[in-house]
């Protein structure tokens, strides 16, 4: 991929959610909301404080996140539709419930 986000900016790739309920009923796509996680893609070296000092992003490429329902630009890179977001807009991180529980 030939892009890196600047700053505080990470990009992100949706994560499609299920076409069925837990109760098994199967979801129409024009009933379907746009789903609020994704994947990490890239992100930018982080913000800087007003003396220069840079402050680290908390998350990275692979981090599997949950974002606000309006978040975010999209964009079209390498013909893939992903979002462009501040790393503020970013609610939290993911965790696996097998990494979560071995922890």
């Amino acid at each position: 991929m030939a892009f890196k986000p600047l700053h505080d900016r990470v990009l992100v790739r949706r994560v499609e959610s299920d076409e069925k309920t837990k109760g098994g009923l199967i979801i129409p796509d024009s009933a379907k909301e746009k789903p609020a996680e994704g994947i990490v893609v890239a992100c930018g070296e982080g913000a800087r404080k007003d003396s220069g000092e840079l402050i680290e992003m908390a998350v990275s490429a692979g981090d599997k996140v949950l974002f606000g329902k309006w978040s975010g630009t999209e964009v079209t890179v390498d013909g893939e539709e992903l979002l462009i977001m501040k790393e503020g807009d970013i609610l939290g991180i993911i965790e696996d419930d097998k990494a979560a529980k071995a922890a």
